[in-house]
């Protein structure tokens, strides 16, 4: 079956990675796992044959179709898996979900603990999905994500650098992100033109803010990055005054590109001055 660009699809087939990644997500026995976009099965098989409890997320009809025959000869050849779990891939440790996981209620899967959430995103919707993810994100305990290079370098920016901006802020404003490995075209068929990078997330345990202070943040930044090269009492203009600014400890003659995450939670917060945010 090939591959359809309109759904970004890229098969993993590079029997290396797949076993890097597996190792770097260290599933275990009777975790609840889901998959976005399992396509031909790459992760879908080690991870089953790990022991856990999976809930497939695929929007392509025919890969839906064909997924179970592919895991259960999968499992057959895995010669790492044990006879019980070659012959378990009924209701009870596998589900496929034919849906758009865009739209998709990651958190009527919950039963009991938070799952664990493994994916190679499509490349056209990774920022909006995982968004949505993190959006659910008392839904999970972390999140391994396979995504464009350039993106995971956005994400994982620091202050300063020429590719922090929004996104590098309202991911880190809901959790942490950690760099795993870089990924060669060479390992999907078809290749991609760009190179991919799997990172680690993990949700705030405890949540940094309230979701109206988050909102709130987001629309200053937001505005502000719009002249990320201004001074921030111009790029927040008629949404704070430099006074109010400045009175939290911040010069309204940054720019925003210079500010840490945390110091838009406190802007952020100035729009309701009862808001208390974690110490």
């Amino acid at each position: 079956m090939k591959a359809r660009k309109h759904l970004g699809q890229n098969f993993l087939v590079d029997g290396n990675i797949i076993r890097k990644i597996i190792a770097a997500i260290g599933p275990r026995p009777g975790e609840h796992f889901v998959e976005i976009g399992p396509g031909r099965g790459a992760l879908t098989v080690p991870l089953l044959a790990a022991g856990v409890r999976l809930d497939a997320i695929e929007i392509d009809t025919d890969l839906a179709r064909e997924l179970p025959q592919r895991i259960a000869a999968g499992l057959a050849a895995n010669t790492s898996s044990s006879a019980e779990t070659r012959h378990s891939t009924d209701s009870d440790r596998f589900r496929i979900h034919c849906a758009n996981a865009l739209q998709f209620d990651f958190r009527q899967l919950v039963s009991g603990n938070a799952m664990r959430l493994a994916a190679n995103l499509p490349y056209n919707i990774s920022t909006p999905l995982l968004f949505h993810l993190l959006d659910q994100g008392t839904a999970f305990s972390d999140l391994h994500v396979m995504l464009q290079k350039e993106v995971g370098d956005r994400m994982v920016s620091e202050p300063g650098n020429k590719v922090y901006g929004r996104l590098t802020i309202a991911i880190a404003l809901r959790c942490s992100v950690e760099r795993l490995f870089d990924i060669q075209p060479g390992s999907f068929r078809p290749a991609p033109k760009v190179e991919s990078v799997m990172l680690r997330l993990k949700p705030h345990a405890q949540p940094l803010a309230d979701d109206a202070v988050l909102a709130r943040a987001d629309q200053l930044v937001a505005q502000a990055f719009t002249m990320r090269r201004k001074r921030l009492s111009n790029g927040l203009r008629g949404l704070l005054t430099p006074a109010e600014i400045r009175s939290v400890d911040l010069d309204d003659g940054d720019r925003p590109e210079q500010l840490a995450p945390q110091a838009w939670l406190r802007l952020a917060a100035l729009a309701n001055p009862t808001t208390r945010l974690p110490e």
